[in-house]
């Protein structure tokens, strides 16, 4: 089973979103915090991450860049899940390193075609 890393802070957000993954047939890693979520990527190596990029201590754009910056996690897919809007925000998710976006809310149809795009 493919695995995904759930990066997320809000805990009701995590809670839903591996309700979905696995229903979706993928096994839900997840993190409550870009810190944490950096060091979970390290130990998991996940399919693809999810993430939050609006977090305390480290946002996902940091965390993101963390991530691109190490030979082991370069690689994996980004999903960034945001509830920026804004071209500029949108735009820097893919700067930092992010292979796209998802805007919240989002459908559950929405956020399938996204993942099969980036796995």
């Amino acid at each position: 089973m493919m695995k995904i890393l759930i990066i997320e802070n809000h805990a009701d957000m995590r809670e839903i979103l591996v309700r979905i993954l696995d229903l979706m047939g993928f096994t839900a890693i997840t993190s409550r915090n870009g810190r944490e979520g950096v060091e979970k990527a390290l130990a998991e190596k996940p399919d693809l991450i999810l993430m939050d990029i609006m977090m305390p201590e480290i946002s996902g754009w940091e965390a993101t860049r963390i991530l691109r910056g190490n030979p082991q996690t370069k690689d994996i897919p980004v999903l960034a899940a945001t509830v920026l809007v804004r071209p500029s925000d949108l735009q820097r998710c893919i700067t930092v390193g992010c292979n796209d976006y998802i805007v919240k809310p989002f459908t559950v149809g929405q956020l399938r075609r996204k993942i099969e795009r980036l796995i």
